[in-house]
């Protein structure tokens, strides 16, 4: 599948290109008549891109807003994915509730969690198990480590190909994630990647040969533009 690489000079700058893909990819969806899905992400990456989101005047009773990884904590928490997202977007616009597709995170049992986040995925989109549906537009970020979602450097979760939804590990706390399937079937996948931290990796990962398990970002191959700063890109 097609790999895009833009170098920008700072996260202001990224967030703007973003926020043009994620106009464009809702238009394209829109003009068909359909429904717009997108799948938000943790971090502090895409908080200048939620915040200018946050400013946009679309039809949101046509957006549907899911996530591709989350911490196992209530949405209340600091470390939440979803409360995050809410704070700096989905709080200042008109969404539906019914149109904010959260990660489940009461059970007992985090796989109980990806087995019914995975059903609702399945719901939606109207498909059969075993089927991969196709989300209009994936935003991810990338950490210090490689890993992106929460398909962390040598976990189960990196091999998981039969499933949509699974338990992820960071250092033995669980996390939901999706699956690398799932993520690579999307018609685009954005990630937004900054700071000199992460430049290690960042080469790693967008080297031709490489160790996916060492670098699980390496994984997603599907249709991607990768949207990084100056400072990420000057490998040490």
């Amino acid at each position: 599948m097609a790999r895009q690489v833009e170098i920008w000079n700072d996260m202001t700058e990224i967030a703007t290109r973003a926020l043009l893909l994620c106009q464009l990819a809702y238009d394209q969806a829109i003009a068909k008549g359909e429904r717009f899905t997108i799948v938000a992400t943790g971090g502090s990456s895409p908080r200048v891109l939620y915040e200018l989101l946050a400013k946009k005047e679309w039809d949101w009773s046509k957006v549907h807003v899911f996530w591709g990884d989350e911490r196992y904590v209530p949405v209340n928490d600091p470390q939440s994915n979803e409360g995050m997202t809410r704070q700096t977007w989905l709080n200042h616009v008109s969404i539906p509730e019914s149109n904010i597709h959260a990660i489940p995170t009461a059970a007992d049992d985090p796989a109980i969690a990806a087995s019914e986040y995975e059903q609702h995925i399945q719901e939606f989109f109207g498909i059969a198990k075993g089927e991969i549906p196709q989300f209009d537009l994936i935003l991810m970020g990338m950490g210090d480590d490689g890993h992106t979602a929460s398909l962390f450097p040598h976990t189960k979760a990196l091999k998981v190909n039969d499933r949509l939804v699974t338990v992820g590990d960071k250092d033995g706390q669980p996390r939901i994630t999706m699956t690398v399937p799932l993520i690579n079937q999307a018609k685009e996948i954005m990630f937004m990647i900054e700071g000199a931290a992460k430049a290690k990796a960042l080469k790693a990962v967008l080297a031709p040969n490489g160790d996916v398990n060492q670098y699980p970002s390496r994984l997603i191959t599907g249709n991607t533009i990768w949207l990084c700063d100056r400072t990420a890109m000057k490998a040490k």
